[in-house]
């Protein structure tokens, strides 16, 4: 599949011996929650596929979905340039869902009518919901999760009101005789707390999908798909001991066997013994060929002077390219190279699907350069976290990797703000152990999605032994999460945020200042570059 093929859907579909159901469409029509509903629905247990709202209604029928969910998304159906759904979608006879966004077009393609309200819904809202088969069983009275300024006034013809809020008269509508559904709200986001609970009501009873899909299907599915791309050729794994290549790197090795050998590149921004950890949890547990290449001297070299982040992201990932490329050539020309890419990395560095926003780019998607001579293996592409992890348990790995906290491929690279020098790095790597060492010793580290710290390149007055310091701070950097695309700051402890402070200021020289960065994710990002 060519790269423009890849820009109008991204498809990950079981093999027909591994998949016992069609899959759920999730219909992407640009808003940031569209990965989300198909986590949600894999959530149930029911496999699903994000695809572009660029679709024919002859392309989707013959995909053959048990369903079809519309996402939300930041335009108005009205505007110029929304993005539109081919009207025959709809006849199809093809259980569908609406939300927001997708309800709005919905009602709209089929005789309603959306209008802008004088008063927007953004955030919790309190919803009155009727008996109908989303609400089944579910409270009459609930708190739901509204996000819009437009909103459905008149529902189509032949379809009934199910629920409403304050501001929005229909919050809700159905059609049972053609199978149509919509919300104003959105049930995949945890804010919504009965939301997964409707989501099963549309997937199990109006869809009749079966909740079969598992983590030994995702493994079974990869397999085939890496034998298939390889064949008989070498491969070599891009291994930094976090859960995703090492799951990446289990997942092809499982697949291949001794034509795959992980590199491990050392470049010099990993955390306090990082290195060594990798090398001997590979080598020694799981006996997989493993070449370790130092290269700290020469990242190092390239990130002179680089302060923008961006910049330090390409040159990271494009260094790690030139390092693998090398080791490559000395293994005898291998073509193939294993990325432990996540999904919430390709929806962060512009999706696939040609409508979401760049958030960032990430090394192992935007940071690749365009004359890479290797062919990339991604098993893990379309997966997010939660979903790796799963797989690396029912592969085997130690809890204590599959559990581990994300850490970004340019690594402390983007946890200093500014120019990435030895001392810097020195005083960061320290930082983050006796973060992480007091996290864990307080048993909160399971808890929590990501823990770190920051170091800003700036330095502040402060005073110690009745001395005159002027030294650098480090920022606490701690958020809870599902699936890394948002994240709301995690309440820690003030006596272990009292001792973290008086363990970095008293035993790190360098640091005079402690801080706590209390912003979610949006509007913040959870790293800081």
């Amino acid at each position: 599949m060519g790269s423009s093929e890849r820009a109008e859907v991204i498809e990950f579909r079981l093999s027909e011996s591994a998949r016992a159901e069609r899959p759920v469409l999730v219909v992407d029509f640009g808003g940031q929650y569209a990965q989300l509903i198909a986590r949600r629905v894999r959530d149930a247990r029911v496999y699903s596929e994000l695809v572009s709202h660029r679709l024919t209604a002859d392309e989707i029928a013959r995909r053959d979905p048990v369903a079809l969910i519309l996402s939300g998304g930041p335009s108005s159906v009205y505007a110029e340039g929304a993005p539109l759904l081919d009207p025959a979608v709809l006849s199809l006879g093809i259980p569908t869902l609406g939300i927001c966004y997708g309800m709005q077009l919905m009602a709209r393609e089929l005789g309603g009518s959306v209008e802008s309200n004088d008063v927007a819904e953004f955030g919790k809202t309190e919803l009155d919901a009727h008996d109908s088969v989303l609400f089944h069983d579910l409270p009459a009275e609930q708190t739901v999760w509204m996000s819009h300024r437009d909103a459905v006034v008149a529902p189509p013809p032949g379809a009934t009101v199910t629920a409403s809020s304050q501001v929005t008269p229909v919050a809700a509508f159905e059609d049972r005789s053609r199978a149509l559904y919509g919300v104003q709200f959105h049930p995949e986001v945890v804010h919504t707390p009965h939301g997964q609970q409707l989501l099963k009501n549309f997937l199990y009873e109006v869809a009749g999908a079966a909740p079969a899909w598992t983590p030994a299907a995702v493994i079974e599915e990869q397999v085939e798909r890496v034998r298939a791309q390889v064949g008989r050729e070498r491969v070599i794994c891009g291994l930094s001991g976090g859960v995703d290549s090492a799951v990446a790197a289990l997942l092809v090795h499982k697949a291949v066997g001794d034509q795959l050998t992980c590199v491990f590149v050392d470049h010099g921004l990993l955390r306090e013994n990082e290195a060594a950890q990798v090398v001997e949890t590979f080598s020694g547990h799981f006996h997989v060929p493993l070449v370790h290449v130092d290269a700290q001297q020469r990242f190092l070299d390239r990130l002179a002077g680089v302060v923008d982040p961006e910049q330090k992201r390409k040159i990271v990932g494009e260094e790690f390219i030139r390092v693998f490329e090398d080791e490559a050539r000395k293994l005898g020309d291998v073509r193939f190279l294993v990325q432990g890419t996540l999904y919430s990395d390709v929806i962060e560095s512009g999706g696939e699907v040609g409508v979401a926003a760049t958030i960032k780019s990430h090394h192992n998607v935007g940071g690749l350069p365009a004359d890479m001579r290797m062919e990339l293996v991604e098993p893990l592409r379309l997966l997010f976290k939660d979903e790796v992890r799963r797989v690396g348990e029912e592969l085997g790995l130690p809890e204590r990797l599959v559990w581990r906290h994300p850490f970004p491929g340019p690594g402390l690279a983007i946890r200093i703000i500014g120019e990435v020098t030895p001392e810097r790095l020195e005083i960061l790597r320290a930082a983050d152990a006796v973060l992480l060492e007091e996290v864990r010793r307080a048993g909160l580290y399971r808890e929590l999605w990501q823990c770190f710290a920051v170091l800003p390149a700036i330095r502040s007055v402060g005073v110690q032994g009745d001395e005159r310091t002027y030294a650098y701070p480090i920022v606490i950097r701690a958020v809870t999460s599902e699936d890394a695309m948002t994240a709301d700051w995690a309440r820690l402890p003030y006596e272990l945020l009292e001792t973290i402070s008086a363990r970095m200021v008293n035993e790190i020289p360098g640091v005079n200042r402690v801080a706590l960065d209390l912003s979610s994710k949006p509007p913040a990002t959870i790293e800081w570059e």
